[in-house]
């Protein structure tokens, strides 16, 4: 499949049939594998797809563990009444708008109500999600930004009392990033507090690797388990006496705020972990094409499903 644009896109995903056709190559490789116990032994039925638009489509059903399944058990599609072509076309978009795009617009582009266009968003989003495994080596830039309305915005009864760094504590959201080697990873925290941050670094970066921060209080006693470089901002510097910078993650916020400020305005507190996935996600793979984005989406999508009563809990 080589789409250029979102008309060789919709031209190539004509039909229903050949959505499942596609995502059966793009999941399995054209080699379908039992979602319940993993077997590859199976034959199709003479059941039909639920979908009544997949009339030529037949449920696998495997030898191993005898139970039925299709191409999109146990995927974000799974349960979904919306059609894959839907979701095939809502991939499309989503991984490659830059700074995201809106329900609101979503919806109008997929002809769907706002309702179902926001599930899709964070199902989609949640499927970009990482693991995060392996933890990082080498030179990895370190900073926090928050995340929120400017207090001098709000109206004189909803204002904060306090000055400085004080009102984020209040009524923003802080969210940490870890640049290594073009590759970021963000994670949205309770505060910037000593033990909060570095619960994080414990986790994501290998002992005595070189970590470039700023000057803030909580990152002071870093050096005892890493190379620890500072660049001191609260001195009007930029770069630290070795020469380090931190413009490499200070780039990721700019995308992250452009993208919040003039897409989305408003971020919840409860939902700003998946949103964080989603620009990771698309800056992570910056070197790939529209295509090869896509591609890379749709096998992301056995990830684990988000259920709509989990999202509105």
């Amino acid at each position: 499949m080589k789409a250029k644009s979102l008309l060789d896109l919709q031209e190539y995903f004509h039909n229903e049939l050949v959505c499942a056709q596609y995502l059966e190559q793009m999941r399995w490789d054209g080699k379908p594998l039992c979602p319940h116990c993993g077997s590859e032994h199976h034959y199709r039925t003479t059941t039909r797809f639920k979908n009544p638009a997949l009339k030529d489509y037949k449920d696998f059903l495997c030898k191993a563990c005898g139970k039925k399944y299709t191409v999109i058990t146990g995927t974000i599609y799974e349960c979904s009444k919306v059609s894959l072509r839907t979701w095939l076309l809502a991939e499309y978009l989503i991984a490659n708008h830059k700074k995201g795009i809106s329900s609101l617009q979503l919806a109008r582009d997929l002809g769907v109500t706002q309702n179902t266009a926001w599930f899709i968003l964070h199902r989609i989003r949640a499927s970009f999600k990482e693991d995060h495994e392996e933890k990082l080596t080498g030179i990895t830039q370190i900073d926090e930004t928050f995340v929120g309305g400017k207090n001098k915005n709000r109206h004189y009864d909803k204002k904060v009392k306090y000055v400085g760094r004080e009102p984020s504590r209040v009524d923003k959201t802080p969210v940490m990033g870890l640049l290594n080697y073009g590759k970021v990873r963000l994670f949205a925290v309770k505060d910037t507090s000593y033990d909060e941050l570095r619960g994080v670094i414990n986790r994501n970066i290998e002992l005595r690797s070189i970590i470039i921060s700023d000057d803030l209080y909580s990152y002071r006693t870093l050096g005892e388990s890493y190379m620890h470089f500072i660049v001191r901002h609260s001195a009007k510097r930029y770069r630290s006496k070795e020469g380090f910078s931190t413009n490499g993650i200070e780039n990721v916020w700019s995308i992250l705020k452009r993208g919040i400020i003039g897409i989305y305005h408003y971020v919840s507190r409860k939902h700003l972990q998946r949103y964080c996935d989603e620009f990771a996600y698309r800056f992570n793979t910056l070197s790939l094409t529209v295509v090869e984005r896509f591609e890379d989406a749709i096998r992301r999508c056995g990830n684990a499903r988000l259920t709509y009563k989990v999202l509105i809990s």
